[in-house]
């Protein structure tokens, strides 16, 4: 089993370019309505993976979203794993390795690919995709399954930016995420990672 290690979350690097205001913002609130305590109790049991890398800094593969919500509810440290340490390769060798493990994914929020350059050093420069909080809403009211796919819920949010219009999404959250849930149990969306039959 990976050690459990701390690390300031204003320290810890994105691998990607968006995550869900939406839902960040009530994971903050989450975290917020826990006393200092158990919010280290709720992170120590939400580990972030991460990869050092080049200069030994920490890069997270996973609970981006979590992340920035602890960020913003200002708590100060967060527990993480190690899943590979790339510390001695450079930068685009670095970004290479995370590549091939499906460790990094440079898409906008519309869906549009990057160079890594473009993923930002910091949590609180990352920027909004709202496909990503219904894909995260949905998955939370049970439509699709939480699945160890790496960047499951960037083909969700994709599905859904195909099949819901973004003024829909914008005017109507809550409504969007029932109209998604359909849509996650439809045909459409078999033989997506998570999708229950």
């Amino acid at each position: 089993m990976p050690t459990l290690q701390q690390a300031p979350i204003k320290s810890l690097r994105p691998t990607q370019l968006t995550i869900g205001f939406i839902e960040v913002e009530a994971k903050r609130r989450h975290l917020a309505a826990l006393s200092p305590k158990g919010q280290q109790k709720f992170l120590e049991s939400h580990p972030m993976p991460v990869v050092i890398g080049p200069g030994k800094k920490l890069y997270i593969t996973d609970h981006h979203h979590l992340a920035r919500a602890a960020l913003e509810a200002g708590v100060g440290n967060g527990f993480f794993t190690v899943d590979a340490d790339f510390g001695s390769h450079g930068l685009e060798e670095f970004w290479q390795k995370m590549d091939e493990h499906s460790w990094v994914h440079p898409l906008d929020q519309n869906g549009v690919r990057h160079h890594y350059a473009c993923i930002p050093n910091q949590l609180n420069q990352l920027i909004d995709d709202v496909y990503r909080s219904l894909a995260g809403f949905v998955r939370d009211a049970g439509g699709y399954e939480k699945t160890r796919t790496a960047f499951a819920e960037f083909i969700w949010a994709d599905f859904f930016r195909r099949n819901i219009a973004i003024e829909d999404v914008k005017s109507d959250f809550h409504g969007a995420v029932d109209h998604a849930q359909r849509l996650a149990r439809g045909p459409l969306a078999k033989g997506i990672p998570g999708f229950k039959e």
